[in-house]
């Protein structure tokens, strides 16, 4: 009888404590809209002891998503949203411990037959509370997780970008702030300043990379959804490399040869086998197989690819017998050299080096560059293939030599670099009353 008698003075007193001052809202379901392919959840509200306001808290997921039915998932969330509603009324605290109330409430017999699902939906309650996680935590447990699925050099780029967000945060949050503090606004903000240093292509590709972090943020249940995907993307003036003329591109390899066949090497291994400058800042003295004339490129989180080195290309290459095979094939002091630098690094250096001994020789503009001659050499083999076949059968031998993966990719890269050119219409215009 003392049981029910304390059971009673407890309902009685949150009763109270409830009619005075609301200390939570009552659970509701989040359906997406009942769009399946996003995060279903319960939510609540419970009054911040500090603050006195209501604040959102951490969301149940109890696994609904697993459900690819609207039924199934309701169902679930439904019980959840219950057995939360009655744990709340029975004194539940995200901010105190409530270590016994969930023994007693697990404990005792007096809870209807219902008892078996609270004791479920407590046991999730219960879970650390991941919205409560320091900024910095949040953003650490991230990047453990991204360095073990991207490449080492997206992994640096994500540290970066997450290092420079939360210095900028601790100027506009309070000291020990939460990840769940982080709102639309405050990278909408924080965008706006990335723009006004940079650019706004820079500022969209900040966008898109903070955008996967927060996505990791969400899967791992640190913040309910991710709202940065509802940020606008500002229209950019597209780069546009140039292609070189031929009298230009033979000009530059006749310089090359005499001032830097190292460099000359790196070119022409986007020009003849059409590398983008950062494959070929991969490339091991392995990669090479001379004998079967075959390249083994690696692309950025795709499977290695396999290309054939063309007879032009397999003309210049130098020997490389003897030369440890985990090397880099084209470094600062030679070929197939010891070379301890990041793959962004690399790139970074041929393109300085490049600037430094060809741009600043011939006097080019900003639109010419490394990419320049991957564009040129497509743009001539290209003309040179469509003087004989239809255009839909070169551009299905192009896919094979270029390594674009649709024919949609390809065409638009051709459009891009003006590949495609219109034989002379001046007859078409031609006014006949005149002749």
């Amino acid at each position: 009888m003392s049981l029910l008698t304390d059971f009673l003075t407890f309902e009685y007193a949150n009763a109270y404590v409830l009619s005075n001052s609301k200390q939570f809202s009552a659970p509701k379901i989040y359906d997406a809209g009942g769009d399946l392919t996003k995060r279903w959840y319960v939510y609540y509200s419970f009054r911040n002891p500090k603050t006195g306001k209501l604040e959102r808290q951490t969301p149940i997921y109890g696994g609904a998503n697993k459900y690819k039915t609207k039924t199934d998932r309701m169902e679930v969330l439904s019980m959840y949203r219950r057995s939360l509603h009655d744990f709340l009324k029975r004194g539940f605290n995200p901010y105190e411990d409530n270590s016994d109330l969930l023994t007693k409430f697990q404990s005792s017999d007096i809870h209807t037959e219902n008892s078996s699902q609270k004791v479920v939906a407590s046991a999730e309650i219960k879970v650390e509370d991941k919205s409560r996680t320091s900024i910095s935590d949040a953003f650490a447990q991230v990047l453990h997780i991204k360095k073990h699925v991207v490449s080492p050099s997206t992994y640096m780029n994500y540290k970066q970008k997450l290092l420079k967000l939360e210095q900028w945060l601790k100027g506009v949050l309070p000291q020990n702030a939460t990840i769940d503090q982080i709102t639309k606004q405050h990278i909408v903000s924080y965008l706006n300043q990335v723009l006004e240093r940079t650019s706004a292509r820079t500022r969209n590709n900040t966008r898109v990379e903070l955008g996967s972090l927060f996505q990791a943020l969400v899967d791992n249940e640190f913040i309910p959804y991710n709202f940065i995907h509802s940020i606008n993307v500002l229209r950019t003036r597209p780069e546009r490399h140039k292609t070189y003329s031929i009298r230009q591109q033979q000009s530059i390899y006749t310089y090359l040869e005499k001032e830097d066949s190292t460099l000359l090497l790196f070119i022409q291994f986007i020009s003849y086998n059409f590398l983008r400058p950062i494959e070929v800042c991969r490339l091991r003295v392995k990669d090479v197989n001379i004998k079967e004339k075959r390249l083994y490129v690696r692309a950025k989180n795709k499977p290695v690819k396999i290309k054939i080195i063309p007879d032009i290309m397999l003309s210049r290459l130098p020997s490389l017998e003897g030369l440890p095979l985990d090397n880099y094939l084209i470094t600062p002091n030679g070929i197939g050299c010891k070379w301890a630098a990041t793959e962004v690094n690399r790139r970074d250096y041929f393109s300085k080096r490049f600037k430094k001994v060809v741009k600043e020789h011939f006097k080019l503009g900003q639109d010419f560059g490394l990419y320049s001659f991957r564009h040129t050499f497509i743009t001539r083999l290209y003309r040179e293939m469509i003087k004989d076949a239809t255009p839909f059968e070169v551009k299905s031998r192009l896919m094979l030599i270029t390594g674009h993966s649709t024919m949609g990719a390809l065409e638009k890269y051709l459009r891009d670099i003006d590949a495609q050119l219109p034989e002379d219409y001046s007859e078409l215009l031609i006014d006949s009353k005149s002749n």
